[in-house]
């Protein structure tokens, strides 16, 4: 299944029905009076996060969605049926967003979470609305009112608590195999990974995290090289960053200091408040160094380094237990801080 992340949809809520104009032809009563029913309210529309979703795809070929109309009115005072509402389910993490105004809508980070967008139209009256003892038989009645449409742009944000970051062939995709259940491709050319991956890591039974693995960036791709910026949204929720480097390149020309900066300054070009985010060092492939520790020490020294750094193997594990169990305890941490700071707030 091809993985969608963005979606751009155009919505029309049903209108009400029509009240009507009609009169009581009982026995006997010949002059009954007006009994027209009002109009049935259209059916309005909904959007739901679905756990059991995780792309866009069911919006890349239907992209207009119509509410029904409710039901115009009858007679015998009889009240047109209600349009039947229209839910739409999406993934959790999608964000949605009006699309001539780009203003954010919704936020949909929850399970079950439900939000209207489009309200169906008011029915309009029948005639037994307008009697009086002055119009004892009333011919006027409405028409039902216009359900609301929009063009909503949707966009899907993974939910993780870490992500990956690195050139393509850093060995990130390796490194979640080998820390979680994933089974991301992996080969020996660049741009293995197509779309984000995601993998929950068990530390122990009781504790878990997510961590998301996205295609690789390169130099250049603000300006469109390789698979541009089109991923880096899917970072923007996770509470901290592992950079992984390749720190023993096949290409001797290959400067691996020189391609960490370039994706950091990537970050920063993308987005200012993902750039400040939590950013650990992981220098991976150290099994195929003779002195591990003197390049390690190498490479920080030449990158000006001061933050936490990291060196493993994702493919014979060596450092990656130590790494998810520090891992851990930031993202709890973090838990931590925001329960206490939510406490303090009330």
């Amino acid at each position: 299944m091809k993985f969608i992340d963005e979606a751009t949809i155009k919505i029309y809520a049903g209108d009400g029905g029509n009240g009507v104009a009609t009169f009581r032809r009982e026995k006997y009563e010949p002059m009954g009076g007006p009994s027209g029913g009002d109009g049935g309210r259209g059916g309005s529309i909904y959007i739901e996060a679905d756990c059991n979703l995780n792309t866009l795809v069911d919006y890349r070929y239907t992209r207009t969605f119509r509410a029904q109309r409710g039901e115009n009115g009858r007679s015998a005072e009889c009240y047109g049926a209600k349009g039947e509402d229209m839910i739409l389910r999406v993934p959790v993490g999608t964000v949605i967003s009006d699309k001539a105004t780009e203003q954010v809508l919704a936020d949909l980070s929850a399970h079950g979470q439900r939000v209207l967008f489009a309200k169906g139209g008011k029915g309009g009256l029948g005639n037994v609305h307008f009697k009086s003892s002055l119009n004892r038989a009333p011919r006027q009645c409405t028409k039902g009112d216009a359900g609301e449409e929009f063009e909503l742009y949707m966009e899907l944000k993974v939910l993780a608590d870490v992500g990956l970051l690195g050139m393509p062939n850093a060995g990130k995709s390796t490194f979640i195999r080998s820390v979680s259940a994933a089974k991301p491709k992996v080969a020996d050319y660049p741009f293995t990974t197509l779309h984000p991956n995601l993998g929950v890591v068990r530390v122990d039974a009781e504790r878990s995290f997510v961590i998301a693995d996205i295609p690789g960036i390169i130099e250049g791709a603000a300006e469109g090289a390789g698979l541009g910026h089109q991923f880096l949204r899917h970072l923007q929720r996770t509470s901290l960053l592992l950079h992984l480097v390749d720190i023993a390149p096949f290409d001797e020309a290959v400067d691996p200091v020189h391609e960490a900066k370039a994706i950091v300054e990537e970050l920063r070009k993308y987005d200012e408040a993902l750039y400040q985010k939590p950013r650990w060092l992981v220098l991976n492939k150290i099994d195929m160094l003779e002195d591990a520790d003197k390049v390690v020490k190498k490479f920080i020294k030449d990158y000006g380094w001061k933050g936490r750094v990291f060196a493993i193997s994702a493919i014979s594990g060596i450092g990656c237990k130590e790494l998810t169990y520090a891992i851990m305890e930031h993202i709890e941490a973090n838990r931590l801080e925001a329960q206490q700071d939510e406490i303090a707030s009330t």
